[in-house]
């Protein structure tokens, strides 16, 4: 069971790969071609509500509600019965997306006002935010429906196509960056387009194989049906549970517009960065395991569900204990190394490098939460995620305010990744308590391994890279040493690892 939940988690990781590396071309552009200013701090605010929804929708929420009832009904009824179910819930999902998308279109200036009601003070900067929410908006849409897709193809097995469809958000944003921008008279508009035609594409993307696997010919009204009514009932908590970052990343930016011009892209920027790693592994492993905890539910096999609890908490730890590390001290290398040009400067790097940091303390919390929640929601049961995550964003909120007069933006970042963890301990301390999860033996050792290759790693990588000469060099030159100190690093803590007699099988 190992083997195939760890085959089929590398081939969600390497078409997130694909579409994180577009992500960093992305804003690597953007930071070149627009810089930080006014104008760029007004997009980030625009882009944070339709990404935070493509983060919610696109990167799990759904699926935590849809992919059980799916799995259930797909081992009690006919085909017939649950293409029924698929193109009934398309088509209630539809009607529900759409008036979410209008009302928020008609409420775009008082989003605004609520996501960065410093902007309230910056006429330009608030009607600019405005008018690009405006234009982004109907992204909702488009990308709950890809959500939707998403997680049929992956109760299916089918986990490729979901994971590569990101890639074109990306890709429609390049492209206006560089072809649509310079014929605007406020070129940055451009970039809200792109969100916009993003939406369509990525639809248009994923239906094709929908339709490959007989589940869907056209859109049905289905809020008769009691099976789509609890999938819909279900939603809310169900986004909740799975949102408590995201949420705390949307107050992050909130209160940083109350503070130095700049502080929402330094955030934006970091923030960008702690989501490669989380991508890589976070969405790979909830989009996997995730079925199969749901499969081992519907089986009634206790034995099976802890297993794959426990084999995604380990590749937790082993793969998110050098990425936090990495982050951490090549904070300010990857940042002058990525972003660092024209109208980037050495002081976005210093400033972005400190909000990186205190996100990057939280990493191992952010990954634990997607293996986490699925072990609520794969038996049905959001409520528990639900009062957990209200415990963790209030503590978020708490230390929020606490840590943002010493730390500024970064204070606000910090008080995101503690309360991840509270979060994070939260669910695994029920989940042993009920015993639901029980932990296989020689744990112990494992950690003792994974700390001694951590410490080895933190060793050389501090006492070896000096951030002070980085932005001295030429581009090329700083991404050759980028890339020699991550493999330095990383051979460090693998060689560590295999003289400590780490083996693969340690996973199971």
């Amino acid at each position: 069971m190992s083997q195939q939940l760890f085959k089929s988690t590398a081939i969600v990781s390497s078409m997130t790969l694909i579409s994180r590396l577009l992500g960093f071309v992305r804003d690597m552009l953007i930071a070149r071609i627009f810089g930080v200013d006014l104008a760029t701090d007004a997009f980030f605010v625009a882009f944070k509500i339709p990404n935070f929804f493509r983060r919610l929708f696109a990167e799990g929420a759904f699926a935590q509600v849809f992919v059980p009832v799916l799995i259930v009904n797909k081992t009690q009824t006919k085909h017939d019965t649950l293409k029924l179910l698929v193109e009934r819930t398309a088509g209630a999902l539809s009607i529900v997306l759409l008036c979410i998308t209008m009302l928020s279109m008609l409420a775009a200036p008082l989003l605004i006002w609520i996501l960065a009601p410093g902007f309230a003070w910056q006429g330009l900067q608030h009607d600019l935010a405005v008018k690009m929410l405006e234009i982004t908006l109907p992204y909702l849409f488009f990308i709950g429906l890809v959500a939707f897709v998403g997680s049929v193809l992956n109760a299916h097995g089918k986990f490729a196509i979901p994971a590569l469809t990101p890639v074109f958000l990306n890709i429609t944003m390049i492209a206006a960056a560089l072809w649509l921008a310079p014929s605007m008279d406020v070129p940055v508009i451009a970039l809200a387009w792109g969100v916009f035609a993003a939406g369509v594409v990525q639809l248009l993307f994923q239906i094709p194989t929908l339709i490959r696997l007989g589940l869907f010919t056209r859109f049905r009204l289905g809020f008769h049906d009691p099976e789509v009514n609890k999938i819909l009932g279900l939603m809310v908590p169900a986004i909740f549970s799975v949102s408590i970052t995201q949420i705390n990343l949307l107050v992050d930016t909130l209160m940083a517009s109350f503070l130095k011009t700049g502080s929402v892209s330094w955030l934006y920027y970091s923030d960008r960065l702690v989501e490669f790693p989380l991508g890589l592994l976070g969405l790979g492993l909830g989009a996997v395991i995730l079925p199969s905890l749901a499969n081992s539910h519907a089986a009634d096999d206790a034995k099976a569900f802890s297993e794959s609890l426990d084999w995604g908490l380990r590749l937790v730890i082993l793969i998110s204990m050098p990425a936090t590390i990495g982050l951490f001290l090549l904070a300010e290398p990857m940042l002058s190394t990525l972003f660092q040009y024209k109208e980037f400067s050495v002081s976005d790097v210093y400033y972005s490098g400190l909000s990186l940091k205190a996100y990057s303390i939280g990493l191992m919390a952010y990954v634990a939460i997607k293996v986490l929640v699925p072990g609520f929601t794969s038996r049905q049961d959001v409520n528990t995620p639900v009062r957990y995550g209200m415990y963790a964003m209030l503590a978020s909120l708490t230390l929020n305010v606490v840590l943002v007069y010493p730390l500024a933006h970064a204070g606000l970042a910090l008080a995101t990744s503690l309360g991840a963890f509270v979060n994070a301990v939260l669910l695994l301390r029920k989940l042993l308590k009920t015993d639901v999860y029980r932990p296989t033996g020689r744990w112990l050792l494992f950690i003792v391994r994974i700390l001694l290759a951590s410490v080895a790693m933190s060793v050389v990588l501090y006492s070896s890279v000096d951030v002070a000469w980085w932005s001295q060099w030429g581009s090329l030159q700083r991404l050759l040493n980028l890339i020699k100190w991550i493999a330095i690093g990383g051979s460090v803590y693998v060689g560590v690892l295999f003289i400590l007699g780490f083996k693969c099988h340690h996973l199971k």
